[in-house]
């Protein structure tokens, strides 16, 4: 009888916290999103470029923005698993507004796009860093995302550079009517 109330006490204390909702917390290392924000766009949001065009063949970040994308820059071969289905410039053919937005204690310039084929599942938005030395770009193939970072202090990698672009087309949702992306073509 002691034996079987014994174990009937360990199961109970086993089970309470997994019923009433057990808190975690984060992992060492893992921390809340960045906070970010649309900001007025100024003369430094052109320049430059003033369309995605324009701002990926720009002379002063031309071999960074190839850099950034790496083997994704040019079309996909064959096979190639975990590849694009298509080549990174096309994500930005059909290009949106280029704003503002500031990110933790950061300003970006934020380039949105979309291919003109595939408007609402494959789009792409680049943040260039005030500077233009640190690039961070999001791709999306219909909600499977490619993230990049390039430049000189990226701490934390791709991985940082996905929370940063994350809470950056949050804010630029929000001020866009909740989508940051163009509007696909007639």
């Amino acid at each position: 009888m002691r034996h079987s109330l014994l174990r009937g006490a360990l199961v109970c204390l086993l089970l309470t916290p997994v019923a009433a909702g057990c808190v975690v917390p984060p992992g060492a290392g893992s921390s809340d999103p960045p906070v970010a924000e649309v900001i007025a766009a100024d003369a430094r949001a052109l320049a430059y470029g003033r369309s995605a065009s324009e701002v990926l063949e720009n002379p002063q970040l031309r071999d960074k923005v190839r850099a950034l994308f790496g083997g994704d820059w040019a079309p996909p071969s064959p096979g190639g698993v975990g590849k694009l289905t298509l080549a990174a410039p096309q994500y930005f053919e059909r290009g949106g507004p280029i704003r503002m937005v500031h990110v933790g204690d950061v300003d970006y310039i934020a380039i949105t796009g979309c291919a003109a084929q595939a408007c609402t599942g494959r789009r792409g938005l680049l943040l260039v860093r005030e500077g233009g030395e640190q690039l961070m770009a999001r791709l999306d193939e219909g909600g499977f995302l490619h993230h990049y970072a390039f430049g000189p202090g990226q701490a934390g990698g791709v991985g940082r550079a996905a929370a940063v672009l994350d809470s950056a087309v949050r804010a630029l949702a929000r001020a866009s009517d909740g989508d940051p992306y163009p509007r696909p073509g007639p």
